[in-house]
């Protein structure tokens, strides 16, 4: 109960700036409409009235948990109205540019730290990539591939990698030199091969930092499919839902996928976390 208590009051507290801001911001539409038709507003009329706009500036709590529920339970998943229809979009991206930026990056992790060459030329280029705006870089991946035919998933999954593989590399290299000199001196006196050092060594040395950094890179995944879905004219995704509820005002719809998209990356990321527990108790590291 200790532990909740913090979180609760956090999440009210959240919720009461939410609805003050609602107010605040709406409230000028409402003294227009009460202004057009000579009606008296008063403090009650407007929070009702701020509350309950079509299209508000920002939509009230309420509003935006009625659209979700409207698009999820009520709707057929197949429907394309359907926001776990357009969640399972992005996720696809999602979980294929995240295998595709682990994979990348525990490879670069370990040729950097096997390899001095590859140290001093490939980090700096590795950091370097990071600098560029992934909206700048979005649609030249997205033009580049689709002039050599390759369109629909893996482009989004492309920009995902592109996101996602920073973080492992990073955290792979931390974790694979975690090793102190004392533990190595002592696989040497073994008479350890390279690899046995790897296997036995370095790389279960590295779980904890490898798992800190998948949970980085998976919610880096799901914003490049989210990002990446933006520069095609998607139909379908998260990414589409917010575009088409920018072109046509619908700010309640672009707050539901936002809601949406912050459920998925939790749940994506505490799968990685009960992953962790599992694999470091085995390990006897928890």
């Amino acid at each position: 109960m200790r532990s909740v208590l913090p979180v609760l009051t956090v999440v009210a507290g959240i919720f009461v700036i939410w609805y003050l801001a609602a107010i605040w911001l709406n409230a000028a539409w409402a003294y227009d409409k009460a202004s057009r038709t000579g009606e008296e507003l008063g403090f009650v009329m407007l929070v009702a009235d701020t509350w309950s706009q079509d299209k508000p500036k920002l939509p009230a709590p309420h509003q935006v948990g009625a659209e979700i529920w409207d698009t999820t339970v009520e709707k057929k998943i197949s429907s394309k109205r359907s926001l776990i229809y357009h969640s399972w979009i992005t996720l696809s991206a999602t979980l294929l540019g995240f295998a595709l930026g682990t994979g990348l990056g525990i490879a670069l992790a370990v040729g950097i730290v096997y390899n001095r060459t590859m140290d001093m030329s490939v980090m700096p280029w590795v950091i370097a990539s990071q600098t560029i705006p992934i909206l700048a870089i979005a649609p030249m991946i997205i033009v580049v591939l689709n002039a050599v035919g390759i369109s629909g998933l893996l482009p989004k999954a492309m920009i995902s990698m592109y996101l996602s593989f920073f973080p492992v590399v990073v955290g792979m290299v931390k974790g694979l030199r975690s090793p102190d000199a004392m533990q190595l001196d002592q696989m040497r006196t073994w008479n350890a091969s390279p690899s046995q050092m790897f296997w036995r060594l370095r790389l279960p040395s590295s779980m904890p930092y490898l798992f800190t950094s998948l949970k980085i890179g998976m919610a880096a995944s799901l914003v490049g499919a989210i990002v990446g879905e933006l520069p095609t004219g998607a139909v379908a995704g998260l990414g589409a839902r917010l575009l088409a509820g920018s072109y046509y005002g619908q700010t309640i719809q672009i707050w539901s996928a936002l809601i949406m998209a912050a459920v998925l990356a939790a749940a994506l990321v505490a799968l990685i976390g009960l992953m962790q527990r599992i694999t470091l108790k085995r390990m006897g590291m928890a």
